[in-house]
């Protein structure tokens, strides 16, 4: 691995969500069962946006030109994705698409779906 290239594979480096194994279906300690209880805490907004960029471009094989939507959920977190999928020119009519990804609490993608095809010269009415 060059010097410059040390970057690109953070995302390797964080905690699997493998390590979890231990916690119950719902990721929540039980309350009856007198166990330790495990507090988990949920990657920050800066890194779950870096983190849904980085695996919806490894599975899609595009880079997203920007998350323009994030907010926590009961799991972890929901983003919305927006890439480039088609260059044409004019650059106006070049086509982009909006991906919903939903992320654990640990920052791994749990699923995507394209929500929304679209131009890139067209704009939301509202």
């Amino acid at each position: 691995m060059a010097v410059g290239e040390e970057g690109k594979t953070e995302r390797v480096r964080r905690p699997s969500s493998r390590q979890t194994a231990g916690k119950s279906n719902t990721g929540r300690a039980s309350s009856g069962t007198g166990g330790t209880k495990r507090t988990h805490r949920r990657v920050s907004a800066p890194q779950a946006m870096r983190y849904a960029a980085e695996q919806l471009q490894e599975l899609l094989g595009r880079a997203p030109e920007s998350v323009s939507a994030l907010k926590p959920t009961e799991d972890g977190w929901q983003a919305d994705v927006e890439v480039l999928e088609l260059e044409r020119v004019p650059g106006t009519t070049s086509v982009k698409a909006s991906y919903r990804v939903m992320l654990d609490k640990d920052g791994e993608l749990v699923s995507y779906e394209r929500t929304r095809r679209y131009t890139r010269g067209q704009i939301d009415r509202g």
